[in-house]
């Protein structure tokens, strides 16, 4: 693919990088002057200086100096060229962007900048290897180029991530257009080496004009704060940057700073849901739950800290303290299961199934006991990583459950490919299984599927004595919810079962 015009059009040169090329040939022309100089003044020569000889000697020095010089300066360009360009895709980088900036500068036109993610690639590279995804980075710079056209200018500014930039009247509606052309794209695979590979695109766009345009660097920021904003909210989309957005991440920054303290000063705890049998109702499991109830502003739900966490990357350590803390003090609850849920950030670290062996060794927690539940997000995101991280896991005899089925796209093939010990049915489905047939024949099939697949089945959050009916017959083999039981501290769950141990003692006894 030949680069495009840009870089041609592009004014980098500077005095700095000339005096290269002319600070040698002043040097020794001036040392060629003064030597001439000085043979002159001894009457050394013995030609006079109007001479053919001398004449000639200076015309031939002359052009050899020139020649040299133009030389100098094009391999100078040549380089300053190559400095624009990136390698790989031959496309205009992210210093190109800014020095096109830079070069128009003193217009008052509309600046809009554009900031594109590729959605999956890293799933590309694992799953193909490094020459396909070159490949893949070749073919999207192509798609790039071809849907800016003449209106605006295509870069790439490293790893999987591309931007648009144009200068110019409408130059922001312009630029969402071709963001948008550029994701419909993606709706369905791209060849490469006879290979369909389907990836996605989300992008964030900024614009300004006027007195109050900004900078290359500050408009790459805002676009690049909206992108993320894009993959926040489910990807394959283009969002406008605004100021909001920055005050979110500055919200999220102080949040994210608030739980390093928390976990540093052991402010978080953890509670348990039981999970009771469809035949007997007594407890024969629960499900550990993370709380936030000793923040000084008041208690945060999960919902709203975990996501902050798995963007910092803080779910690693705050996985590690739950699993030990629940681990510790489940230790005595006879032979309960104890389930605890792992996060997709967590499954990709190479390091979790490592440290997972290292908790079971020093607690003695029999790993038998153990359940660990994932959601579909977790595997699909990276499966190559997570079977493997599964693979360990399950060597340890820690078993494996899916949670929230029912709310994605999990097919027989996903279920078979990462066997898993349990289903956990969504309560979207067990509520909407008991008004719409549809739905409760969908909820019929999946344990059915569930039981060819020789995989225990939970049906999650019911609340009511018909919702319980309605997933016992349908063959559910243990049951969750506020029916029974809401999350309790330990405490609770030993007094529970303590009692529990008690009656069927005195059962035992009778019979």
């Amino acid at each position: 693919m030949k680069g495009p015009p840009l870089l041609r059009k592009i004014k980098t040169s500077s005095l700095g990088s000339q005096g290269f090329v002319f600070a040698p040939l002043v040097v020794l022309s001036l040392i060629v002057g003064c030597v001439a100089g000085l043979l002159i003044i001894n009457d050394s020569m013995q030609v006079s200086i109007t001479s053919p000889l001398i004449v000639g000697g200076i015309l031939t020095y002359a052009a050899a100096t020139a020649l040299l010089a133009h030389i100098g300066l094009s391999h100078i360009r040549r380089l300053e060229r190559w400095s624009l360009t990136d390698s790989l895709s031959k496309l205009p980088n992210r210093r190109a962007l800014h020095a096109f900036v830079q070069n128009h500068k003193a217009t008052q036109e509309e600046l809009a900048v554009a900031i594109i993610d590729l959605d999956g690639f890293k799933s590309v590279n694992d799953h193909y290897g490094h020459a396909v995804g070159d490949e893949v980075i070749k073919r999207c710079a192509e798609i790039l180029l071809d849907h800016c056209g003449r209106e605006a200018h295509a870069f790439r500014l490293g790893g999987d991530e591309f931007a648009i930039c144009m200068i110019g009247p409408l130059a922001g509606t312009l630029v969402e257009g071709i963001s948008r052309a550029f994701i419909d794209q993606f709706r369905k695979p791209i060849e490469v080496q006879d290979r369909r590979i389907m990836i996605g695109a989300s992008i964030g766009i900024t614009s300004s004009k006027g007195p109050d345009r900004i900078s290359s660097g500050e408009a790459m920021r805002r676009s690049d704060v909206a992108m993320y904003a894009s993959k926040a909210c489910g990807k394959m989309r283009c969002t406008w940057y605004k100021s909001e957005l920055d005050r979110n991440r500055e919200q999220m920054r102080d949040l994210d700073a608030e739980m390093r303290a928390a976990l540093a000063n052991d402010e978080f705890n953890v509670a348990y849901q039981p999970l009771v049998s469809a035949k007997t109702g007594d407890i024969v499991a629960v499900e550990c739950l993370l709380r936030w109830d000793a923040r000084p502003d008041g208690p945060v739900g999960p919902h709203i800290f975990v996501p902050v966490a798995e963007e910092s990357g803080l779910i690693n350590a705050i996985g590690i303290w739950v699993l030990r803390r629940a681990c510790e003090e489940a230790l005595g609850w006879g032979d309960l299961k104890l389930s605890v849920n792992i996060s997709a950030v967590q499954l990709r670290d190479v390091e979790f199934p490592i440290l997972l062996g290292q908790i079971l060794e020093e607690t003695g927690f029999p790993a038998e006991r153990l359940e660990l539940e994932v959601t579909e997000t977790c595997l699909v995101n990276d499966p190559v990583q997570a079977e493997r991280s599964l693979d360990v896991i399950r060597g340890f005899g820690v078993n494996v459950s899916l949670d929230d089925f029912g709310t994605g796209y999990a097919s027989i093939g996903f279920l078979r490919q990462f066997r898993f010990e349990k289903l956990k049915l969504d309560r979207s489905l067990v509520t909407d299984a008991q008004a719409d047939e549809g739905s409760r024949a969908m909820m019929l099939s999946s344990i059915s599927m569930a039981r060819a697949l020789k995989m225990d089945v939970t049906a999650e959050g019911v609340e009511t004595e018909e919702q319980a009916t309605l997933v016992r017959s349908a063959g559910c083999d243990q049951i969750q919810g506020w029916l029974y039981y809401k999350a309790l501290p330990p405490e609770e769950i030993q007094r529970h079962f303590d009692l529990q141990i008690g009656a069927q003692r005195k059962l035992a006894a009778i019979n």
